[in-house]
């Protein structure tokens, strides 16, 4: 895969995470909101979605595997980094790149809601249906898009292109 178009511009991302940032910043007046990131696709449209919320928030990461180097879901998940902070009674606004089976985010939320979280809600900069197995919903939506397999802004092909501006559709 090397044949890269752009699909969603830097700047029409900039103005989705300032939107997202805005509404985000209304839902969350007068909570304990902590942003728990998934990475590592998630950490660029985390870090301007931070900027983005006007609001004291605290920031965690967590790590899970379930892609490896093929551009689908291999379907098992582990944890291979747990979040720092404890999550009793916490607001927790779970950022994702991309939601696409379903089953990540899914196992990633009831693991919150077993420590006890006050709340959890996702975020996700991709909302991607097209192999979509476990209905999840989506509180803070970026951008649906139905298919193609997708890089940039965070998003990789083993490991690589997480450092385009854009969100581009990788092909052979």
């Amino acid at each position: 895969m090397t044949r890269k178009k752009i699909l969603i511009d830097a700047q029409t991302i900039q103005r989705k995470v300032t939107e997202l940032g805005r509404q985000i910043t209304g839902d969350y007046q007068g909570r304990r909101l902590v942003l728990l990131g998934v990475l590592n696709g998630s950490f660029i449209f985390m870090a301007d979605l931070a900027r983005a919320i006007d609001l004291p928030l605290e920031v965690d990461f967590l790590r899970v595997a379930s892609y490896g180097n093929s551009t689908s879901s291999s379907g098992s998940i582990r944890m291979t980094k747990a979040p720092e902070l404890d999550l009793k009674d916490r607001d927790i606004l779970l950022v994702e790149d991309i939601v696409d089976t379903g089953t990540t985010i899914a196992w990633l939320r009831d693991y919150i809601a077993s420590h006890e979280a006050g709340s959890v809600r996702i975020c996700a900069l991709i909302d991607k249906q097209e192999r979509r197995q476990t209905e999840v919903e989506i509180h803070y939506p970026g951008f649906t898009v139905e298919e193609g397999f997708l890089v940039g802004y965070g998003l990789d092909y083993a490991e690589k292109y997480r450092n385009l501006p854009d969100i581009c559709t990788l092909t052979p």
